[in-house]
C-alpha cells in the first residue's frame, strides 16, 4: 500500500465510508483496508468512525494532518500535530487558515524596477523578487546605473559632508 492510498482511505473513512467501497475505489483487497484501519484507529461503521474522528480532531486528540492519535502534555498548549512535518504538510494545505495581522503588512516600492508590492512580516524588504535582487546588486556596472544608497544613508552622507 502506498502514501497516497494510505491518504485516501483515511479520507474515505473520514467521510463515512465502508472497508468494502473504499477497497474496490482502490483496488486493495477489504482485508488490507480493514487491517490498515484498524492500525489507524479507524475501525468500525463507517458514518460512526467518521463522527468520532471530527469530535477528536476538534478536541485535539489526533493530527489534523495524518489522523493519527496525539499523547496531548499535562501542562501546556494542546499538541494539533503528531510531528513536524505533518505540520508543515498541513500549513503547506491550508495557507487561509494563517491568521495574519493587518500591522505586519507593508506596501513597498522595488529598488530595481519601481513596481509596487506587498510585504508581510518584513518592513526592511527593497526588491519585489530575487531576479530584482539579482539585477540591482551584481549588473549595476553593465547596465551604467549608481550603486543604490538608502535614504537613511543619503541624509548621514550629506550631513557629514
Amino acid at each position: 500500500m502506498t502514501d497516497a492510498q494510505a491518504k485516501q482511505i483515511l479520507e474515505f473513512r473520514l467521510k463515512g465510508i465502508g472497508y468494502k467501497a473504499i477497497a474496490a475505489i482502490l483496488g486493495l483487497s477489504r482485508d488490507k483496508v480493514r487491517n490498515y484501519c484498524k492500525d489507524q484507529g479507524l475501525e468500525g461503521y463507517g458514518p460512526v468512525v467518521a463522527v468520532n474522528k471530527q469530535e477528536q480532531m476538534q478536541q485535539g486528540g489526533v493530527c489534523r494532518c495524518c489522523g493519527k492519535t496525539i499523547q496531548q502534555p499535562g501542562m501546556g498548549r494542546k499538541r494539533k500535530f503528531c510531528s513536524e512535518k505533518c505540520r508543515r504538510q498541513w500549513w503547506a494545505a491550508h495557507p487561509e487558515d494563517l491568521k495574519k495581522k493587518e500591522t505586519a503588512i507593508y506596501k513597498k516600492t522595488c529598488v530595481y524596477c519601481g513596481r509596487q508590492f506587498t510585504v508581510y512580516g518584513n518592513k526592511n524588504r527593497k526588491y519585489c523578487s530575487h531576479e530584482c535582487y539579482v539585477h540591482d546588486r551584481f549588473w549595476r556596472e553593465e547596465e551604467g546605473r549608481e550603486p543604490y544608497v538608502s535614504p537613511a544613508r543619503y541624509e548621514e552622507e550629506v550631513i557629514h559632508e
